[in-house]
């Protein structure tokens, strides 16, 4: 039986179902990510296959982050520099990890960092990437929670803070609270030092292009605001093909063995003022368990609050006695598609089994192994949606 999740000597268990898949894996050891090897400088491409439908993405896996699930990236209309942006943005995020990794830091920093590089790069639906709400205004939102304790902090509809994702670590470390919304918690992080900017900072052209479409096709469609073609974080979009992708998230398995994870999202493009999704709701876009899973949902966020999405992956696997991809699989390709959306999750056990199903055409994610060597997943060929 699977180890229940209250239990702080987990690692000290081996039971009888698990022996003969646990004899053919390599042990994670989370603090060989800090080795100074070459090969932890070095950006592997994944081959077209994986794990396949319940079955591993990947093991020996210490880190992972996604760049949002949504309509896939296409290789024959997206230029070698377009690829070469998505694939740096994934590893420069997974390489900030591993810098915590390597010098003894835990998994919650180790998220953190990570998230933090991808809420600073426009291309992403996060931060300064962060899509326009039907006002032409932004509203983000963010999460984080530790495996070892159940700790968890998060913001909604923050509008100063620059990195959200350490404006909810500090909801988490200094609060007797799990989540502060709108001018409270913009606040509280400038109270507590965290950088703020205007509302400028989070500007792309990119995303007011986004924005005029997605309104423009609800004018079409005589449609209310924040209806339309769902996108990354189940946002509305120009058009059922576009290639954008939205909400980012990371988890992490430490030298401790200690699992974290945490997520970040500007929302969906065109969505109601106030409209909070499941990227900052605890058990829906994240979830951190010691005894089971670390996961980061991406999709559409109103599906995964009511079905909630990360912790059924978490539930399924302390009561339901099924492994890491077996549970994601059938949360995120089986149950979540009935209530009505798609999308994706990157989970991670503490014995370093990865795997990144997703019912959404494309996922962009990555993951760091215990020897060092990143993968990066942008195109379907890579990354094919479950079904």
């Amino acid at each position: 039986m699977r180890l229940r999740s209250h239990s702080r000597i987990w690692l000290g268990t081996v039971f009888a179902a698990a022996t003969v898949l646990t004899a053919s894996l390599t042990t994670a050891v989370p603090s060989s990510a800090g080795s100074s090897s070459t090969s932890s400088h070095k950006t592997f491409v994944r081959p077209a296959e994986r794990g396949g439908p319940g079955r591993p993405d990947a093991r020996d896996v210490v880190l992972a982050v996604h760049g949002g699930a949504g309509t896939a990236l296409d290789p024959d209309t997206t230029s070698p520099q377009q690829e070469r942006a998505y694939r740096k943005g994934l590893t420069d995020a997974l390489r900030a990890g591993q810098r915590v990794l390597r010098r003894g830091g835990d998994s919650v920093a180790a998220v953190e960092a990570s998230v933090r590089v991808l809420e600073d790069n426009e291309l992403f639906n996060a931060g300064k990437g962060a899509v326009f709400t039907a006002d032409a205004g932004h509203e983000l939102d963010a999460s984080i929670m530790r495996g070892s304790d159940q700790a968890a902090g998060a913001v909604a509809g923050v509008r100063s803070v620059r990195n959200p994702i350490s404006a909810a670590r500090l909801v988490m470390e200094k609060t007797r609270h799990v989540l502060l919304a709108g001018e409270g918690a913009d606040d509280f992080a400038a109270r507590n030092g965290l950088p703020t900017v205007t509302q400028d900072y989070y500007w792309t052209q990119k995303r007011w292009d986004q924005l005029m479409a997605a309104k423009e096709k609800a004018r079409n469609a005589k449609s209310a605001p924040g209806e339309g073609t769902r996108g990354p974080g189940g946002g509305a979009t120009a058009s059922d093909d576009e290639q954008t992708k939205g909400t980012v998230g990371a988890v992490a398995l430490d030298g401790r063995h200690n699992l974290a994870a945490a997520t970040s999202t500007g929302g969906m493009t065109n969505k109601m003022p106030g409209r909070v999704g499941d990227s900052p709701i605890i058990g829906a876009g994240t979830y951190a368990n010691n005894g089971t899973v670390a996961a980061s949902a991406t999709g559409h966020g109103e599906v995964f609050i009511r079905g909630a999405a990360t912790a059924t992956i978490s539930h399924l696997m302390e009561y339901g006695d099924l492994d890491v991809a077996q549970a994601a699989y059938r949360v995120l390709v089986k149950q979540l598609p009935q209530l009505g959306g798609d999308g994706g999750v990157i989970a991670l056990d503490g014995e370093g089994v990865f795997d990144a199903p997703h019912s959404s055409p494309g996922m962009l994610y990555g993951y760091l192994t215990g020897d060092g060597k990143i993968i990066t997943k942008i195109f379907p060929s890579e990354s094919p949606a479950n079904e």
